[in-house]
Parts: structure tokens; sequence; C-alpha cells
């Protein structure tokens, strides 16, 4: 089970909007200073997820929950991804080749491919994602944010 922190948007009918940060790829690594995914991860937008999760327990906006998705939900939604245009990138292109026997043809073949391959996985995704399984379910829920109180006066008399 994969599981992250997310905090509630709005609840209403039983369905919780939560928002999930985008993280960094690495932030502890002791070679930060050369990292290549940590350069690449800077340049992009640092973006927030919202997805809609059922919840039967009423929740408060600002309020943390822990979704978990399954691992093989998470293969299964990669395999679509990447490797259905794939496939079809080498199958069009091995097949323009035997056709055509040129190399601009196993190329327009390789491109048609993968172009084919990517709209199969987007049309076949919304049916995947449909399934009870393949969805993020919520494990633990946090305390709502007006029951916590931060006290640091206690804290400053102790140094």
């Amino acid at each position: 089970m994969i599981k992250e922190w997310a905090t509630v948007i709005s609840w209403h009918d039983g369905l919780a909007q939560v928002s999930c940060d985008v993280k960094a790829s690495c932030s502890s690594c002791a070679s930060r200073a050369g990292c290549g995914s940590r350069v690449l991860n800077k340049l992009g937008p640092q973006t927030q997820h919202t997805i809609s999760v059922p919840s039967a327990q009423p929740l408060v906006a600002g309020q943390k929950v822990e979704l978990g998705i399954g691992e093989g939900s998470l293969l299964t939604s990669a395999l679509l991804v990447y490797m259905t245009p794939l496939l079809g990138l080498f199958t069009v292109a091995a097949l323009f080749q035997l056709c055509f026997g040129s190399d601009l043809a196993a190329l327009t073949g390789a491109l048609l491919g993968g172009v084919g391959g990517f709209l199969i996985a987007r049309g076949l995704s919304p049916k995947l994602a449909a399934r009870d399984a393949l969805q993020p379910t919520i494990l633990s829920v946090g305390l709502p944010p007006e029951l916590l109180r931060i006290d640091t006066a206690s804290s400053e008399m102790g140094q």
C-alpha cells in the first residue's frame, strides 16, 4: 500500500475533495548539490493535485487525511501509460519496415504507433479509473484544525 497525506478542501454528501502536494523526488540526499533530478524539479511548476475520495465520516476543510492506493493499482496505471505507446511504437514501426522496406517508413510507423498507443491509453484510462479497486481510499483521519492548539509559551519558558 502506498500512502500519502492530503488536505481536505471540502466534504459534501460522502465525497471529500482533497489536495495532495507534489513533492520533489529528493530533498534529503547527501548529493543534493549535484543532483540532476533536483534541478529538474525546481524548473517545473510546483502544483497540487485535487481528487475526490469517498468518505462516510464528515470532514472539515483543512483537516489532514492519509490516503492509500494499492501497489497493483499503481503498476496497472504505469503499465497502461508507458507500455501502450511503447508497444504501439515498436509494433507499427516493425510492420512499416516489413511492408515498405525503408528506414523512413519505419520512422513514420514508429511515430504513428506511438501516437496511436497514446490515444489507446487515453481511451482506456477512464474505464480503468472507474474501477473501485483502482481508487485511493482514506486510511486515517487527523484532527480537525480547530481542535489543534500549539502552545508556544511553555516551550519559550523552558529555554
